[in-house]
């Protein structure tokens, strides 16, 4: 399968941008084949500093680039309120649709954007990268193990930064014409993408938001947290924030072993991966330490997880271009439940931290 011939198209020249620029490189299986933005200098600058090839398509208008018959696919990394115009019409153009998360301000927009690729034919991806670190698919192995795990009872994630004043100021997460849902979209989606691949995506029945949000002065939510609760009596919780020290913690517990990370989202070392497994953990005599110890497990990787991304986002639209397949359902049915979860906890502040049950 001839996946090298894969050309890409970029909408926009944001910072996360220059990080899947990169990816495209590292992939080998795409092309770096156009960029477009609102302004052509500020084009031809991203081109020139990312690596772009010298034949590289240049356009000062987004239209542009969807019109290209080259472009086979695009990446937008536009802000979140611009994703339903930009990916509904990408997905028109026929153009195969890597986006950046969250997908939509809400499960309305995103059921547009998703249905617009399934009209037309297209692959579509969020821009989830971790999800596709090979240590992601060795710690689905355990989680999956009857004997070592057991029974998944609750699972615990956690992802903030603190933002300098700068970014609490002026960037666009925290504006609530561009990127409205703040911390809660964009930490706070891999917070939720996280406790459903410990619970392999079963939907809970019901959310509840934590009290005390931090809301900016324009009315963005720069920290927050919720409970998830399963019909079965399972428990999910997480925390966001732009508030405090750089934290991305995943902790899943069994009835039998537990899973540890403190990486989940971005590896401490780009090529190297670890999480800790403890089974049937135990006191010494006295409780004077564990029996067994935790055990620490490496998974290492050629290639970062972004580029992995990349790479399995080709090797679709490759079958899907060269072998005529039909797109993966895999990747927009992941992304709707985490879209449904984080509606349902913007939905619990704003019923003042009442249950808001899950409506798939």
């Amino acid at each position: 399968m001839a996946v090298s011939t894969v050309q890409i198209g970029i909408l926009g020249c944001a910072d996360i941008a220059r990080k899947v620029s990169r990816a495209i490189l590292l992939s080998q299986t795409a092309t770096l084949y156009a960029v477009g933005s609102r302004s052509i200098e500020k084009a031809q600058k991203f081109a020139a500093d990312n690596g772009f090839p010298a034949t590289a398509k240049v356009y000062g208008r987004y239209e542009e680039v969807l019109d290209d018959p080259n472009v086979d696919a695009v990446y937008v990394p536009l802000p979140t309120s611009l994703h339903i115009k930009w990916a509904v019409l990408a997905a028109q153009k026929k153009k195969h649709l890597l986006l950046e998360k969250p997908v939509g301000l809400n499960i309305e927009e995103v059921d547009v954007i998703l249905a617009a690729c399934e009209a037309n034919g297209v692959q579509f991806m969020d821009g989830t990268m971790w999800m596709h670190h090979p240590r992601t698919a060795k710690m689905r192995e355990f989680l999956s193990d009857a004997k070592q795990f057991g029974e998944l009872k609750s699972v615990h994630t956690c992802f903030t930064f603190t933002a300098d004043q700068n970014f609490l100021e002026n960037d666009i997460r925290v504006k609530p014409d561009l990127d409205g849902l703040g911390a809660l979209g964009d930490v706070g989606w891999y917070c939720i993408r996280g406790i459903l691949w410990a619970a392999d995506y079963e939907l809970p029945k019901s959310v509840i938001a934590l009290r005390n949000p931090v809301f900016n002065k324009a009315g963005v939510i720069i920290s927050c947290g919720a409970s998830l609760l399963w019909e079965d009596g399972k428990v999910g919780t997480f925390h966001c924030s732009f508030l405090t020290n750089l934290t991305m913690n995943l902790t899943a517990v069994g009835t039998k072993g537990t899973l540890h990370l403190h990486d989940f989202i971005i590896p401490f070392e780009e090529k190297k991966a670890s999480f800790i497994s403890a089974v049937e953990s135990g006191f010494k005599e006295l409780a004077t330490g564990w029996e067994p110890k935790p055990c620490e497990h490496t998974v290492t990787t050629d290639i970062p997880q972004e580029a992995l991304m990349v790479r399995e986002f080709c090797k679709l639209v490759g079958s899907i271009k060269n072998e005529g397949a039909k797109p993966e359902k895999k990747w927009p049915t992941l992304s709707r439940k985490t879209s449904l979860v984080l509606d349902a906890v913007k939905a619990s502040i704003e019923k003042g931290f009442k249950a808001v049950e899950i409506v798939s």
